[in-house]
């Protein structure tokens, strides 16, 4: 993919002109941009302050900003007005010194979302450097996540930062089976969430489930390091359990919480934007459209925008702070839906059209969604791919079968540059190439029969003994700046 530039000043400069009423001129030596006033003061924390600050400069129709460059400044304008460039090094620097500068919430976001292990270490030196915290903190955990294929690089960093990007705990991959709740006579030690020993390559108990929690046909999601688990079936009757369940890695303890509006089983649970959401699924066998959005501080549902048409077990993934969802439409059609917030509703991406046999799943990595089917025709043992890029909008179809002997992937999720798949007889690390996934390393499966949720979580240290408390394990570390010598 080739990546965007700001050297072509004068004539990129014009996508930022408008009308001369409400405008400002925001002047870089030779280079000047003729700036909507109101866009500055809603996204710049800098200017919001500056224009109501009563300072001579607030009513001047030119600012001088010596201290930022123009290609920096540009690339702020291209994402106010909604783009999503993928940005060359120098860029990177000019954007993250303009980001810290004038406090452009927005463009921060968009560097984190673009970290990859071409440009994490450049990210990090560079937001240590202006003082730009929340990239710091992402950058170092996306270095630590990727410590074994990064840490010769990581030598050309200062000893400081070299030390900080080791404090914190990497992510780990863990796996929760399908389970029925249980009683306390009867106690289902089987009933587990486990995490991979990438060291022992094998999997360990992180924890067991409550009780009254069940896994069948449930939503699982991770939001902010905790795991949720909301509705589920028990008994003969495909009772539907009416509360939710949440761990707290930190502290190794479960706690309930209020169940959606609309009870629901064999529905699909993502954590997006500090929020979870439930989708579609079935009520009284009945496939249903619902969405309901959870909002964890004040413990409420409520409804978001329908499904474009009810549908249960739906595929989903979060990426570029971005929530898809794919529906497969009998025949061989999936269509690939996005949910834009502030207008609560459901917008179609893309539509892909390709034979399948049965089942889907989605993940994401930066700016690439892979659908993944069975097939093809009635061959369920393996597996194949087609990747839709949201910068180019391009489908490609992903090379291989990515067949294995020991089953078809029903499950994956994304660590860094890597992508981990899991079934009974095998844990398999690929590593995420430009047009295929290469096999990085092969563990022991998941010997657990039905579904399997797939998520990742960082555990706090542990003692020697599986299941003892933790010591400590902050989901995101603040480093003082001072610490880092870093400069404003």
């Amino acid at each position: 993919m080739e990546s965007s530039s700001c050297a072509d000043i004068k004539v990129d400069a014009r996508k930022a002109i408008c009308q001369p009423m409400g405008c400002v001129k925001i002047r870089f030596g030779e280079n000047v941009f003729m700036v909507d006033k109101g866009l500055l003061e809603i996204h710049c924390e800098y200017f919001r302050a500056l224009f109501h600050s009563g300072m001579k400069e607030c009513h001047q129709d030119e600012i001088y900003l010596p201290a930022l460059s123009a290609p920096g400044f540009l690339v702020t304008l291209r994402v106010l007005h909604g783009e999503r460039p993928i940005l060359s090094g120098d860029e990177i620097v000019e954007a993250i010194q303009c980001a810290a500068f004038l406090h452009v919430e927005v463009l921060t976001e968009h560097l984190v979302n673009i970290v990859n292990s071409d440009n994490c270490l450049l990210m990090y030196h560079t937001a240590a450097t202006f003082g730009l915290l929340r990239l710091f903190n992402s950058t170092a955990l996306f270095i630590r996540d990727m410590y074994e294929d990064l840490k010769e690089d990581v030598k050309c960093l200062p000893k400081d930062l070299i030390e900080y990007v080791k404090c914190p705990i990497p992510s780990s991959y863990v796996t929760v089976g399908t389970h029925s709740p249980t009683i306390k006579l009867l106690q289902d030690f089987m009933r587990t969430v486990c995490y991979l020993d990438e060291g022992e390559k094998d999997w360990k108990v992180l924890t067991h489930l409550p009780l009254d929690a069940s896994t069948t046909m449930a939503g699982v999601a991770v939001l902010d390091n905790k795991l949720y688990i909301v509705g589920g079936v028990y008994d003969v009757t495909n009772k539907v359990v009416d509360s939710g369940f949440c761990y707290d890695v930190s502290t190794d303890t479960w706690s309930t919480f209020s169940s959606p509006q609309q009870l629901r089983y064999n529905c699909s649970l993502v954590g997006h934007e500090g929020n979870l959401y439930i989708i579609g699924g079935e009520q009284n066998k009945t496939v249903i459209s619902s969405v309901e959005r959870y909002k964890v501080l004040t413990d409420t549902w409520n409804f978001a925008a329908h499904l474009p048409r009810p549908a249960a077990a739906v595929a989903c993934t979060t990426t570029m702070s971005r929530l898809f969802i794919c529906l497969w439409r009998p025949k061989d059609i999936s269509e690939i839906y996005e949910y834009i917030r502030k207008e609560d509703k459901w917008e179609l991406t893309t539509t892909l059209v390709r034979h399948q046999s049965y089942g889907h799943c989605m993940v994401a990595h930066r700016d690439n969604l892979y659908v993944m089917r069975n097939g093809p025709s009635d061959d369920f043992l393996r597996c194949v791919m087609d990747c839709y890029n949201l910068t180019t909008g391009q489908w490609s179809a992903m090379p291989g079968h990515y067949e294995n002997s020991k089953g078809a992937l029903f499950t994956a999720v994304v660590r860094g540059d890597s992508v981990f798949t899991v079934n009974r007889r095998a844990t398999v690390e690929y590593s995420i190439e430009e047009n295929k996934w290469r096999t990085k390393k092969e563990m022991t499966g998941f010997p657990r029969i039905g579904s399997m949720w797939t998520f990742l979580l960082r555990l706090p240290k542990k003692t020697s003994e599986a299941l003892e408390k933790k010591d400590n394990g902050p989901e995101i570390y603040s480093l003082p700046l001072n610490s880092v010598k870093c400069t404003e």
